[in-house]
């Protein structure tokens, strides 16, 4: 009897120990914290570009489509022998410099579209804070152009505002989205979503038509597409590819993402 259970107990320790080695063999993980840019009344531009730059590369989603010269103007590269941003900025708009072209660019995505393309950006500022938008309006003056951001932009646009960003592409979008609202029509007015798609007779056609979603989709399809938009792409859409920013699933918490796949769900 002593025999069997000591014979039982070493086989056990032993895959233990197989398995705990293999375990310790798999490269680790960590996690990134946020860090958090305070951008204070005196704020550099050397500090505003360097936290732009990490929202355009990261959860602002912008080099989804920018940079590709497809789907939306190149904006660090040359564009058709305009040069970067930075240098064609300013002559984009009769009667607007580069900073008030490149912020209506954002605020309001469809009042000038560039001649080839679609107006198919989401506002932005309806996704970023005033300190993340305005950081990304000096990343992209800084691309052959001149810095002219100040502390001042961020606090005429957002006055109860702290001026603060998150610098990396992870955690929560400078105050709560939407307002922490769980309104399915706010979510979808905050995500801008109504800029590509058409839903009840709002919206556009750009991308598929969401009235009538639920029945190709039920809630645990539309969230998964929520969050990994790659994960499916629509019959007829392949060329869009990629346009749907990676970012929803992490600007919105739990009980909105719930919200919203739950309101698309039934929309039959």
């Amino acid at each position: 009897m002593w025999a069997t259970n000591l014979k039982i107990v070493g086989i056990v320790l032993g895959t233990l120990a197989v398995y705990t080695l293999i375990a310790n063999k798999i490269p680790q993980v960590q996690s990134e914290v946020p860090q958090t840019l305070t951008l204070g009344a005196n704020v550099t531009p050397e500090q505003l570009v360097a936290a732009g730059e990490k929202v355009f590369n990261g959860i602002g989603g912008c080099t989804t489509c920018h940079g590709l010269g497809t789907r939306a103007p190149n904006l660090l590269t040359d564009e058709k022998g305009t040069g970067p941003i930075g240098v064609r900025c300013g002559k984009r708009e009769a009667g607007k410099n580069c900073k008030q072209y490149l912020y209506e660019s954002l605020d309001q995505p469809t009042a000038y579209v560039v001649a080839g393309y679609q107006p198919i950006m989401p506002i932005m500022t309806k996704q970023l804070s005033p300190a993340q938008v305005w950081s990304v309006i000096a990343f992209l003056e800084s691309q052959g152009g001149t810095v002219d951001v100040t502390a001042s932009d961020i606090s005429a646009t957002s006055p109860t505002a702290t001026a603060s960003a998150t610098s990396t592409g992870s955690g929560a979008v400078g105050a709560a989205f939407a307002g922490g609202s769980t309104d399915p029509k706010a979510i979808i007015q905050a995500a801008g979503c109504l800029a590509c798609h058409k839903l009840d007779g709002q919206g556009q056609v750009i991308a598929p038509d969401l009235t009538h979603v639920g029945s190709r989709r039920n809630a645990e399809s539309i969230r998964k597409k929520i969050l990994d938009p790659m994960s499916s792409i629509a019959k007829g859409y392949e060329k869009l590819a990629g346009i749907m920013p990676k970012t929803f699933g992490t600007m919105m918490n739990a009980s909105q993402l719930e919200a919203l796949a739950q309101f698309l769900a039934a929309h039959k």
